[in-house]
């Protein structure tokens, strides 16, 4: 049986809590979480950047979360909250779905970059690509 993007969204969603920037500090302060960019590198050169964020990209996550990849990112540890955000919210729900499912416990979906920074969050400017 083939499911839908709607219905994979409304799965996402349903398993993985959405929280506002404020939050998102809070767990950064009080618990360690680490908050993961999963946008890709050509978006990250347009629009910048959580100050403080870890990049994974959407495509390398179950490449980087599994301790048993050679491809493992230390950063990404069960035993440490992760909150995720993409351009929108979309790609980071889907992707803490994943994580819940390969025995992450604590995952959160902030939303966008926007989310971040219209809740007080600070950014990293663009890289200028010198033109």
């Amino acid at each position: 049986m083939s499911t839908t993007l709607k219905e994979m969204m409304a799965a996402a969603n349903a398993a993985v809590e959405r929280i506002d920037a404020e939050r998102a500090r809070k767990l950064m302060a009080e618990k360690g979480a680490l908050l993961l960019d999963i946008r890709d590198a050509p978006e990250i050169e347009k629009t910048g950047r959580a100050e403080g964020s870890h990049n994974i990209p959407r495509g390398m996550l179950e490449f980087r979360a599994d301790p048993d990849s050679p491809y493992h990112d230390p950063a990404l540890r069960r035993d440490r909250p992760i909150v995720l955000h993409c351009a929108s919210g979309g790609r980071a729900a889907l992707a803490g779905k994943v994580l819940q499912e390969m025995g992450f416990s604590e995952v959160y979906n902030l939303g966008g970059l926007k989310d971040w920074a219209e809740g007080g969050g600070a950014v990293e400017e663009p890289i200028d690509p010198g033109m």
